[in-house]
């Protein structure tokens, strides 16, 4: 027979040998156990998906270009998404990478994402060029590319949009790439450079056509086309849209035309506003 000593004793290493249960821990303790476990799963989940702006770069012919891709917070690889190719005006060239973001569709996204279930590409345009230059169409087109294999978009649902500068650039690399882009938005665009602009900068916008319009519009063909200009714009003429929307009518192109009246250069505000504008890209396909 052992003495109570070591009876007491094994009692107490049986005791501490018994699991734990739930039932015994204090409740701040089984708390802190879930919310560890919530904020693992959270952190797992952020891992796999990004969203909002982001910061992406790409590399051609030695060169690196900055670019930001907006994916929509209901992102996911389990479908493909639509893709829209934004190039933005001559007042946020660079190498930032940031400021194309805060002038056109970019402003846009943030007031109202929920119109903007797609994943747009914004790439920039070095200072002294314009979107025409072939360097510069070509980073564009890079990291359109870069972006359809990273986010799973729909190459039949791909669409091209700018403003001033960048509208010239919609015409000019819709032009170039025939059946590239399911849709076009240009706004107060246009096919010849304004006056003011310097000859070294336009130069890749040259077009020795005899009708430049009627050129460009026979290149865009039946691309779905909603052209957008301001009545008073003073930096882009209105007639640069005005001589595309007829030339494309003439051409029996597939075109739409809103024309601001007393709007002055800045038309995209209200243009990427518009209710209707992204269910009418959107619904255009390749095939």
């Amino acid at each position: 027979m052992g003495n109570g000593v070591t009876s007491k004793a094994n009692e107490r290493r049986i005791q501490l040998k018994r699991p734990v249960s739930a039932r015994s821990l204090p409740a701040r303790w089984i708390l802190v156990g879930v919310l560890l476990g919530m904020a693992s799963v959270g952190s797992l989940q952020a891992a796999k998906r990004e969203t909002g702006f982001l910061n992406r770069r790409v590399t051609l012919n030695g060169e690196t270009y900055r670019y930001q891709v907006y994916v929509p917070l209901e992102w996911n690889k389990g479908k493909k998404w639509p893709v829209i190719l934004f190039l933005h005006g001559a007042g946020e060239r660079g190498e930032d990478g940031l400021v194309q973001t805060e002038v056109g569709i970019g402003t846009a996204i943030r007031r109202h994402p929920d119109r903007f279930p797609c994943v747009v590409v914004m790439p920039q345009c070095r200072r002294g060029v314009w979107w025409a230059d072939p360097q510069m169409e070509a980073q564009a087109l890079k990291a359109l590319e870069l972006s359809l294999k990273e986010f799973k978009g729909d190459v039949n649902r791909v669409y091209l949009t700018g403003l001033s500068m960048g509208g010239y650039g919609t015409w000019s690399m819709a032009a170039r790439n025939g059946g590239r882009f399911a849709a076009l938005v240009p706004i107060c665009g246009g096919v010849r450079p304004p006056r003011r602009v310097r000859s070294s900068e336009a130069a890749s916008l040259a077009n020795n056509a005899a009708d430049p319009y009627l050129d460009t519009a026979e290149r865009v063909g039946k691309t779905p086309v909603w052209i957008f200009h301001g009545g008073a714009d003073r930096t882009v003429p209105v007639s640069e849209s005005r001589k595309m929307n007829a030339a494309l009518k003439d051409t029996g192109g597939n075109v739409r035309y809103t024309e601001y009246p007393e709007v002055g250069h800045n038309s995209w505000d209200k243009a990427y506003r518009e209710a209707r504008l992204l269910p009418w890209i959107l619904d255009k396909r390749l095939r």
